[in-house]
């Protein structure tokens, strides 16, 4: 199972930076720029979770949450294959 799911992460011919994730929905990040923005946006994430906790400001918090999540949607439609609920390998096209 796993040396088809990496030959699935390597079959990239439109050099996507995310692709959709084997099981449900969603995207993996496939090339280094989709990991960067993944460290990027966990760290917004953090950051955000970090000056809400030590300034007393909840706002901050949940701002620096929702921009991480804004960060991996923008990103994953932009750069990504179009999502859709999958169960397994697609079917290969013969």
């Amino acid at each position: 199972m796993l040396k088809e799911y990496s030959a699935y992460l390597k079959d990239n011919p439109k050099g996507y930076w995310f692709k959709r994730k084997l099981y449900g929905w969603g995207w993996t990040p496939v090339k280094w720029q989709g990991w960067l923005v993944i460290v990027i946006s966990i760290a917004i994430g953090i950051f955000g979770v970090y000056v809400g906790d030590t300034d007393d400001a909840p706002g901050a918090a949940l701002l620096g949450i929702l921009l991480m999540f804004a960060l991996i949607f923008f990103f994953g439609y932009s750069k990504g294959e179009k999502p859709k609920w999958q169960w397994g390998l697609p079917k290969s096209k013969k």
